[in-house]
């Protein structure tokens, strides 16, 4: 093993293995694929409204539609939007409403590719370094997308619209929970304070 001559006299460094090197890569790798997973994780909620329109006027709001994979869901997703316009101090009614409001559920498939490498001879063929092995898996994950739109009644433009992503789970209790934290999250800032 080469041996490289220290700062102190007398002493010698071992020079690293490139085995450590190709260990301390495959470790930051694997934190910075950790990392983004974290970021699945966490509900990425936008909004965006009319910054002339006062919100301060809409008192009432009807539906529009509920779309989703199936009829349960559009239930959950009518009820979370329900509770949170209500407690903001809109009340619903059948048709005509101040606001009409229309939602949107979709579920779709992110993938993540993760590829580990042996750590034997540096797995760089492309860099002409060594012979190594590396391994690449594909997960899916399943993500679930709800927008939210609300049209002013009369005029029929929209004035607010909210999106949150976020990934599911395979419990439906669990999605539930997950899409009443998220349509909270949507709500957070309404009604947002117009520029008129």
């Amino acid at each position: 093993m080469a041996k490289l001559h220290g700062m102190l006299p007398g002493r010698t460094l071992a020079a690293p293995h490139a085995g450590e090197s190709q260990m301390k890569k495959a470790l930051y790798i694997s934190f910075g694929m950790a990392l983004l997973s974290f970021g699945l994780l966490v509900a990425d909620v936008k909004t965006d409204y009319s910054h002339s329109t006062d919100f301060r006027a809409y008192r009432t709001y009807s539906w529009l539609k509920v779309e989703a994979a199936n009829s349960l869901w559009e239930d959950r997703i009518r009820q979370a939007v329900d509770s949170q316009l209500s407690a903001k101090g809109l009340s619903p009614q059948p048709n005509g409403g101040d606001l009409a409001v229309a939602a949107f559920g979709r579920m779709s498939e992110q993938k993540t590719y993760n590829t580990f490498y042996d750590g034997l001879g540096g797995g760089w063929f492309w860099r002409g370094f060594g012979d190594g092995l590396a391994t690449t898996t594909v997960e899916s994950t399943p993500v679930g997308t709800l927008s939210v739109d609300m049209f002013d009644g009369k005029t029929k433009k929209l004035v607010w619209r909210g999106i949150s992503t976020k990934t599911l789970s395979g419990d439906a209790e669990k999605n539930s929970k997950k899409l009443q934290d998220s349509v909270a999250d949507m709500f957070k800032k309404f009604p947002p304070k117009g520029e008129s």
